[in-house]
């Protein structure tokens, strides 16, 4: 009796478990896989000025004198990875390097790169890993992204050479854009890293996919979140928990602006508060501490529409904020 009732514990034990990595496993390739449409420029640059008309005379004008240009580095995993640029018409080595969100493309940073072109920056535009016309199987959510974003702020500084040998850059992202940016901005970056701006990011992804898992399916986040970053681990080598732009913050150095629409339900507005304070204050050379970071919570504003709603009044405390650190 005792030995039947071990199988049946031990079989439903083994059956449970088999489910929650099936379960972990669907999750993983729903969140990580790339949008079918990734390549799809036309159809992207078709919605973009469906959204914001007021940027056709801007792209063509750029697009029709070969200013906006493409170029392409290979990263360390063997993937070639694309770029939008184009150069400042009185930059003086000062370049915006702007970040898109998931399963979004450079062409969705357009409308804000626009910002930076006017103040006469030069822009450059990644397409992160598996989005737009960079290759790659796997969505990063922001974590490994950090790494190639490094990668193109050395491209940044060569292609955009200043003559004046000081170069000064502001990355700036948008929802997984603005955790890419965040995890970019812990790591040891060049002196040319002046500033960020970062625009309804997630604390972590243990967050934001705990989030997910109960507004779409309304699941807990055990066992299924659980396993899914097992697998993770096992096939992408990196865990929900690790990608933390909350951690990132606490070794930042550099001063950062914090934007997130009051009414975001996908990335919730309270995940601001916690990115704001993670790291509030720096100490300058002369040793006065100072609060150099900035925050705006925008009413009403959902997910990633801040500029949308608010287009004017985003520019005007973006060109505040940015120039006060690149000078």
């Amino acid at each position: 009796m005792k030995k039947k009732i071990t199988i049946t514990v031990v079989s439903v034990f083994t059956v449970l478990v088999l489910l929650s990595f099936g379960a972990g496993w669907y999750m993983l390739d729903y969140a990580l896989k790339p949008a079918s449409d990734a390549k799809d420029t036309q159809g992207r640059y078709a919605r973009m000025l469906a959204e914001y008309p007021y940027m056709r005379h801007w792209v063509d004008s750029m697009r029709g004198v070969k200013a906006l240009r493409d170029t392409f580095v290979t990263m360390p995993d063997g993937c070639r990875h694309h770029a939008a640029y184009a150069r400042g018409d009185s930059a003086a080595g000062r370049t915006a390097i702007l970040v898109h969100g998931y399963k979004d493309s450079y062409i969705g940073m357009l409308p804000i790169a626009k910002i930076y072109a006017d103040m006469g920056y030069n822009i450059l535009l990644p397409d992160l890993h598996a989005h737009g016309l960079s290759e790659g199987g796997d969505i990063r959510m922001g974590w490994k992204d950090r790494e190639d974003v490094i990668r193109w702020i050395g491209v940044a500084d060569s292609l955009f050479a200043d003559p004046a040998g000081k170069p000064r850059i502001v990355l700036h992202g948008v929802s997984m854009g603005a955790a890419t940016v965040m995890n970019v901005s812990g790591e040891r970056l060049p002196p040319s890293v002046k500033c960020f701006v970062e625009d309804c990011g997630y604390t972590n992804v243990w967050d934001e996919f705990s989030r997910q898992l109960s507004d779409q399916f309304g699941l807990p986040d055990f066992p299924v979140l659980y396993a899914a970053t097992v697998l993770c681990k096992l096939r992408y080598g990196w865990t929900f928990g690790e990608a933390s732009p909350v951690d990132q913050l606490a070794r930042n150095e550099s001063p950062m602006l914090y934007i997130h629409g009051s009414s975001d339900g996908y990335v919730p507005s309270s995940m601001v508060f916690p990115l704001y304070n993670a790291n509030p204050v720096h100490v300058t050379p002369d040793g006065v501490t100072r609060h150099f970071n900035g925050i705006w919570i925008t009413p009403g504003s959902a997910h990633a529409r801040s500029f949308h709603d608010y287009p004017h009044e985003y520019a005007k405390r973006v060109r505040a904020f940015v120039g006060e650190f690149v000078k």
